[in-house]
C-alpha cells in the first residue's frame, strides 16, 4: 500500500488535486480501478490517504536533517539545507503537496486544510523546539524570539518550495546564510 500511496504523492505533487482524475492514479498506483475504489472510496479518499504519508515521510526527512548536528543552530541550518535540496530539480519541480493543497484546495475543503493547517503548525513547533534547543546550549542567543521567529522560518521554507515548483533558480548556500542572521 506504501508503494501505491508514493505513486500516487508523486501524481498529486506533479499535478495537483483537481488536475489528478482517477485514470492517472490508477495508472500511477499500478491498480485497478475497482481496487482503487475498494481501498479507498473515491479521489478524495486517496487524496487523503497520499498527503498523510507525503508529511510523514517529509517530516521524518526533516527530523533526520536535524539530528545530524551538534547544537540547536546547526539543526536549524541542516533543516534549512533540507528545504533547499527538496526545491531543486526533479523535487523541486513536483513541488510541496502541503504547499499545492494549501493554495488549490484549503479555501474550499475543510479536511484539507485542516490537515495543512496542522502540519504547517507541527514544521513550525518544531523549528520553535530547535531554536529554544540553541538558546539552551548557548549556540541562538536568547534574545530571539522562538515562536515569531519560526513562523518566519515556515514562510521562508514554504516559500522555497514555491521557487522550486516555479522552477526559479535557488542559491541555496546563499540563501540559508542569509535566514541563518536571523539566529544571529
Amino acid at each position: 500500500m506504501d508503494t501505491a500511496l508514493d505513486r500516487a504523492v508523486r501524481v498529486f505533487r506533479e499535478r495537483g488535486y483537481h488536475a489528478t482524475s482517477i485514470g492517472d492514479l490508477t495508472a500511477a498506483m499500478r491498480l485497478a480501478t475497482g481496487s482503487v475504489y475498494k481501498a479507498f472510496r473515491d479521489k478524495h479518499a486517496v487524496f487523503l490517504a497520499a498527503f498523510e504519508r507525503y508529511t510523514a515521510l517529509r517530516q521524518e526527512q526533516t527530523r533526520s536533517a536535524a539530528a545530524r548536528a551538534d547544537n540547536g543552530r546547526e539543526r536549524l541550518r541542516n533543516v534549512l539545507l533540507s528545504y533547499v535540496a527538496h526545491s531543486q530539480g526533479i523535487e523541486g519541480r513536483r513541488g510541496c503537496l502541503v504547499v499545492g493543497s494549501a493554495v488549490e484546495l484549503s479555501a474550499v475543503d475543510s479536511a484539507v486544510a485542516a490537515r495543512v493547517r496542522a502540519q504547517l503548525e507541527t514544521n513550525e513547533s518544531f523549528i520553535a523546539g530547535l531554536i529554544r534547543e540553541g538558546q539552551a546550549d548557548g549556540s541562538i542567543p536568547g534574545h530571539v524570539e522562538a515562536d515569531d521567529t519560526a513562523r518566519l522560518m515556515i514562510c521562508i521554507t514554504q516559500g522555497m518550495r514555491v521557487v522550486g515548483k516555479a522552477r526559479l533558480p535557488l542559491d541555496g548556500m546563499r540563501l540559508v546564510g542569509i535566514a541563518m542572521k536571523l539566529f544571529a
